[in-house]
């Protein structure tokens, strides 16, 4: 666990995200599309729910991470990367490397489609010893 303050995002905000993706996720089924997808990302995508532009729970977080700046959308991706376990608790740096390498261009819609986005998002908080209980 790292013990420095490393976050440009404010954790109670990233708890508050969590809070949203387990409430969206919640609403009803995922969507499986027939055909095998041709890459991780088309999966990942297809995991969307398909009324998800209309629902108010995603577009208050899409709003919510669409007036983030670069460095904390970064983060959020990165906490999302430690969290999923690409990166060791210990490699935040490779893990922010990576994110700001990678950044979606539609962040929500990218983060939202994996449907254990929020364990993710725990699990990362967590590895930089943030919790959402405090």
């Amino acid at each position: 666990m790292l013990t420095t303050d490393v976050l440009n995002i404010n954790p109670k905000l990233v708890c508050f995200i969590i809070d949203k993706a387990k409430e969206f996720q919640a609403k009803e089924g995922v969507t499986f599309d027939e055909e095998i997808p041709n890459s991780e990302y088309d999966y990942d995508i297809a995991q969307i729910l398909a009324d998800h532009p209309d629902d108010l729970t995603y577009a208050e977080v899409r709003h919510i991470i669409e007036e983030l700046d670069d460095d904390q959308k970064v983060d959020l991706l990165a906490l999302m990367y430690l969290g999923r376990g690409d990166f060791s608790d210990q490699d935040w740096s490779g893990a922010h490397k990576e994110a700001r390498n990678n950044l979606a261009p539609d962040l929500t819609e990218y983060l939202f489609s994996k449907p254990t986005i929020a364990y993710y998002l725990e699990q990362g908080l967590e590895f930089l010893g943030y919790s959402c209980d405090e």
